[in-house]
């Protein structure tokens, strides 16, 4: 993709941009690897135009006919797992493992699992209303159908070209609805070979489009554009708010992902072990920058000596290097403003109080935009290290006394996505759980179950999505009435 630009993709055609390229760059190597289109707010317009255009015939297209195509789309996707993913790691900077399992696989299973068909209506009970319209008792059927909400306007996040998009169009198509994907300015090109693959698969024109650019005038067409039913949102809080408020002009429907602050509530009962490689495994992935992250460890006194030492250790033996060289765990961050951001963090940390147990300095190497995995002790949970999404390889223990300390910690903040509890104790790790103030918790685990809905509560987001719930987001219910 070096020596050409690539072009836009709307209403089933591969369009020249008018605002021309600009450079993708790899983190690890600061070379570019393609050029990006730059459409204006016009081309914007003129893809949800298309996508609008489109909605009536896919929207009426047998549920069975769209899950045939989505798989299709799943299989292409796998035949081409090596060069999608290299492209992915190019963009990204993700390990070669990441963006070959997580980021392309994670897409394929995603269009995979929306090939099956969930059922879309189903009966209501009967109700006896003792005084009808006319004064007779009469008994009322009903019937509850869900619907497509029409356009989606899919913004999507830097941090997983792949699988985050995947994750909104392959319920929205499977639900009937049309969509406009704006992806990422930093790593737009995955997005593209994402349409590539799905025209390949049969979508007809317009049901898919896929605008990019690094001007906001794009992504604020794409949100306000009339033609918009609904907009699925994953990225910062601050950018969720704008589009909420441009959403709330037109009563578009939102699903948002937000921000995160993950706390790591450990026991002194837990099994440490097993806690210091889940948080270590994952404050660690893709250099930090997933909203899941356990970014505030809450260690119980007894053992937070040993909890600070162990996940020092952790980090400190973790790979740095080339995300293209085996055993690799730790690649850059997405760009260089991106890195001196999460640096400010660490020395913010400093200033704080906080003591700098490993990391804290950029690694020895000659190119790429890498952070050290940085683990911050002695912290308080009023500091802005632990209040503050930093997303990045940067994590802070916070000490604590008992149940009620831990949970009234976790819960002080304005985030609340994803968190975990490590206790011996089972009951009490449910216990605690069901008291968190977060949109899902892990207990004694960081993995992840893909049918369980997904999504925050408070500054993390809006609505849920993932297995059936992302069914239910992409659609409205509607209530068909007659007498029985």
């Amino acid at each position: 993709m070096s020596g050409e630009g690539q072009p836009l993709f709307v209403g089933g055609e591969w369009v020249a941009p008018d605002g021309g390229h600009y450079p993708v760059t790899d983190p690890a190597t600061e070379e570019t690897v393609g050029w990006a289109p730059e459409a204006s707010p016009e081309q914007a317009r003129a893809a949800c135009a298309a996508a609008r255009e489109a909605f009536g015939a896919w929207s009426r297209t047998r549920p069975g006919e769209r899950a045939a195509l989505l798989g299709r789309a799943a299989g292409i996707i796998r035949e081409r797992l090596g060069p999608y993913a290299d492209l992915a790691r190019a963009e990204t900077g993700a390990t070669t493992g990441t963006a070959r399992a997580m980021q392309v696989g994670v897409a394929a299973a995603r269009f995979a699992r929306y090939a099956r068909v969930e059922p879309a209506e189903w009966p209501v009970a009967p109700q006896i209303n003792e005084a009808g319209p006319m004064g007779k008792a009469a008994v009322m059927g009903a019937l509850a159908v869900r619907q497509p909400v029409g356009v989606v306007a899919c913004v999507t996040s830097y941090n997983n070209p792949w699988a985050n998009p995947a994750g909104k169009i392959a319920p929205a198509l499977a639900m009937g609805n049309t969509v406009v994907v704006k992806p990422a300015p930093q790593d737009p090109l995955s997005v593209y070979r994402m349409a590539e693959a799905l025209a390949e698969a049969g979508v007809p024109p317009g049901v898919v489009n896929v605008v990019s650019g690094r001007a906001v005038a794009v992504g604020e067409a794409v949100v306000g554009s009339a033609d918009v039913d609904m907009v699925s949102f994953t990225g910062s809080t601050a950018v969720g708010r704008r589009i909420a408020e441009v959403c709330g002009r037109d009563m578009k429907r939102q699903l948002m992902e937000l921000g995160g602050k993950g706390a790591a509530l450990v026991f002194d009962d837990a099994d440490l072990a097993s806690a210091v490689t889940g948080i270590g495994t994952t404050f660690s992935f893709y250099s930090g920058q997933i909203c899941t992250a356990p970014t505030r460890v809450l260690a119980q006194r007894g053992v937070y000596d040993r909890i600070v030492e162990q996940l020092a250790g952790y980090a400190r033996r973790l790979k740095i290097g080339d995300p293209r060289e085996p055993g690799t765990v730790v690649g850059p961050v997405i760009s260089a403003e991106h890195r001196a951001r999460v640096e400010s963090y660490v020395e913010l940390g400093r200033e704080e109080g906080a003591v700098v147990v490993t990391g804290g300095q950029r690694p020895p190497r000659e190119r790429g935009f890498y952070v050290a995995p940085t683990l911050l002790a002695d912290g308080r949970n009023d500091m802005r290290v632990a209040r503050e999404e930093i997303f990045g390889p940067v994590v802070t223990v916070i000490p604590f006394d008992d149940e009620e300390e831990g949970v009234a910690l976790a819960n002080d903040s304005d985030y609340g996505l994803l968190d975990y509890v490590w206790s011996g104790d089972v009951a009490r790790a449910f216990r605690v759980a069901r008291r968190l103030r977060a949109g899902g918790v892990g207990v004694n685990t960081v993995g992840r179950n893909m049918e369980a809905p997904f999504g925050g509560f408070k500054l993390s987001g809006v609505g849920r999505d993932t297995g059936v719930y992302a069914l239910h987001a992409y659609s409205e219910v509607q209530a068909l009435v007659w007498p029985g």
